[in-house]
Order: C-alpha cells, then structure tokens, then sequence
C-alpha cells in the first residue's frame, strides 16, 4: 500500500472533493484521482461515491479513513510544529560542560543542530575544570555540582552517565582475581582529584564504598583512560567513553557484576520562565539522541 495515496484519499474526504484535495496536497487532479484509483484496486474495494456535486466514501472508504485519517492529521500537525521551530531556532546558543559530558555527549547533538536549522551558531565551551555556573554568558550550563542559590540559576534536568571499572589486561595478569569491589585495595588507582572513594551497587541493592589509593589524580578524562590503558591502575570511566578500547582488547571490564555509582550531570539554566527555542530543542535532542542517559 502506498501511503501517498492513502494520504491522497484522505484528503479527498476531508476536503469534499478531487479539486479542493489536489489544491491543498499541491498535486494535479488526475494525479489525486489515479491515487484513489490505484488505492481502490489494491483494496478490491470501492471508497468513494462520485456524484457531479459531492464525494462521499462508501462503507468501506469510511472504514479506512477511520482507521487512517487521524494518523495524516497528526503528521500535518508535527509537519506545522517543526516548521515552526525551524524558523524560530536561530541565534547563538552558548553552551559550557565539563569535558567527559561535553565531549562525548553534546559535541554529537550540536552538529545535530546545526544540520537542521541554517540560522544556529553554537558556541560549546568544554572545560577540563569546574564549570561556573555565575558565567552569565551561557544559555546552558552542564555541570556535577548543585547550583549556588545566588546563581540565578534552575536545575531543570539531571542526566546520569553510566561508568564502569576498568583495567589494562596487563595489570589484570600480575594481580590477584578481582571478586569484591573491596579487592581493589591491593590495586593502584587512576582517579579524578575529587574522588577520595569509589561507590559500588551489588545485585542485591546492597552499597559498597571502597576508599581508593590513586596513583594518577586529574581531571582530565583523556589522561585517565590512556594511564589505565597503559596499565598504571584501575579507573572508573564513562562506559561510552572507552568502548572502542574495550573492543580492541586494550580495556577490560572488571567487577561487572557490581554497579558503579553513575556521573550525574545537572542542567542549570537561566531562571527565566520562558525557555528559549534553541535550548528547548537542543534539550529534546540531547533526550532523542542519548536516551540511555536517563534523563530525570
């Protein structure tokens, strides 16, 4: 069935004829009618009633248009919606995140964007430190932290990134089995500066916080991978964020059993009540694009 001529007689019904339907559908008559004809014949069943002065459906058109005719309504209505955003959305949007958020996550959904909507010039400011959240200078601020009350800021989504322990296999090979999250204590670890203990979830809900002996500290996300790949010690990263590593071999998973506690990423916004365009469409894609990150 092809749904350019179901589109067609649909139109037809709502319209009250072939004349008003192909205006409205921008086709030719005769190619609205060949539509329905083509429709009519792949049904083995007559649609329409055809009088000099009306058209009406049959029972069978009826049924059809029934079964059909809201879902048209409803593309019409989202063909109206994103045409209209598409003209609203323009402007610079500003945009700060910390990097293991940012890099990984909003460059994919920018160049989204920037596909969709010629008049958008996106500013992404990728921090390796803390993001302030009093830069009056963003339109969306990402970061780990609670926003100071005097900010002028609302959280208005958290977004948990899943992590997981990793380790070179090399070190892997000179350590005793890794069985317990507690088992990490004769290992060395490759930490951010602000982890002084890493929390683990077991299958039974139960939680393990494990304080760690870091022989690498920063907050640079691309040195603790590289560290860890080379074997210098275990690390708790963003799973995206070294997935090609694991697949290649030079990462393993360790302790998968054990859930580690996840990177929460707050949304802080301007406190306005109104939310612009851009960020409102930029917020829905993040959502689309990355639905594992649980938005809440």
């Amino acid at each position: 069935m092809d749904w350019n001529d179901v589109e067609a007689f649909c139109c037809v019904i709502e319209r009250g004829g072939f004349t008003a339907a192909s205006k409205a559908l921008g086709r030719p008559k005769s190619s609205v009618s060949a539509s329905v004809a083509r429709l009519e014949t792949e049904l083995g069943a007559r649609l329409l009633q055809r009088t000099t002065r009306r058209v009406r459906p049959t029972e069978a058109g009826e049924s059809l248009y029934q079964d059909t005719g809201g879902v048209f309504q409803r593309l019409r209505e989202i063909r109206l919606d994103a045409m209209a955003r598409g003209k609203a959305v323009g402007g610079t949007l500003r945009i700060a995140a910390p990097y293991e958020f940012g890099a990984h996550h909003l460059g994919a959904v920018a160049c989204s964007m920037l596909g969709r909507y010629a008049d958008l010039h996106v500013d992404l400011d990728v921090e390796y430190g803390r993001v302030d959240p009093l830069d009056r200078r963003y339109d969306i601020v990402f970061t780990q932290f609670d926003e100071p009350r005097d900010s002028g800021r609302v959280a208005r989504h958290t977004y948990a990134v899943q992590r997981g322990l990793f380790a070179a296999p090399s070190l892997l090979e000179k350590a005793r089995p890794l069985r317990a999250p507690e088992d990490l204590a004769d290992l060395p670890a490759i930490a951010s500066t602000v982890d002084a203990e890493w929390s683990f979830t077991d299958a039974q809900g139960m939680e393990h916080r494990v304080p760690i002996r870091p022989r690498l500290r920063t907050v640079n996300a691309e040195v603790r991978r590289r560290a860890t790949v080379e074997g210098l010690g275990v690390s708790r990263i963003v799973r995206t964020f070294c997935a090609s590593e694991v697949e290649q071999g030079r990462l393993v998973e360790v302790l998968p059993d054990y859930e580690c506690d996840p990177l929460r990423f707050h949304a802080l916004l301007p406190g306005r009540r109104l939310m612009p365009p851009k960020v409102r469409v930029f917020l829905e894609t993040l959502a689309a694009t990355f639905p594992a990150l649980q938005k809440r």
